[in-house]
């Protein structure tokens, strides 16, 4: 069995993480779940909620979609509005160049983070494209996870 080591001061947001490195992030969006791996072996595993039309992948700015393929993990906000988040490296070239091509942005400003969770969200899935969880998981996730980790976000 692995043993995760956590420390926090009381009332801290960000914690230490004492154990093995997360090699990358896979993301099933149907089954609404993220996994940290290392390697092959699961880490953690998250319930998660998506943006407010989550089928299908991110194409432009205002969609309400969750991209969808490989990307990274290339920023941190330890101030961010949603409670810590963490950036996923969307639009790639490829996003880019498709939106240009339909004479629209791709969008972007996508992350994994915490709350605040609308007080009336539309359904299950509320975020304008992002990843959510509760915010002790983003505690964990922000400590576990480093700059330059592969995400693949799945259908």
């Amino acid at each position: 069995m692995l043993a995760l080591l956590f420390t926090a001061s009381c009332g801290d947001k960000i914690i230490t993480y004492d154990g093995p490195e997360v090699t990358r992030i896979v993301v099933n969006k149907g089954a609404r779940k993220m996994y940290l791996l290392h390697g092959t072996e699961v880490l953690k595993s998250y319930n998660i909620e998506l943006g407010f039309a989550p089928e299908g992948h991110k194409q432009f700015e205002g969609d309400g979609k969750t991209p969808e393929g490989r990307y990274v993990i290339d920023r941190r906000n330890p101030n961010s509005a949603f409670y810590l988040s963490i950036g996923i490296s969307y639009p790639n070239r490829k996003d880019v160049e498709y939106a240009r091509a339909q004479g629209k942005r791709p969008g972007g400003e996508i992350f994994i983070h915490g709350g605040p969770r609308p007080k009336d969200p539309k359904g299950p899935d509320w975020t304008a494209g992002c990843i959510s969880v509760k915010n002790r998981e983003m505690r964990q996730i922000y400590a576990m996870v480093r700059n330059g980790t592969v995400i693949d976000i799945n259908p």
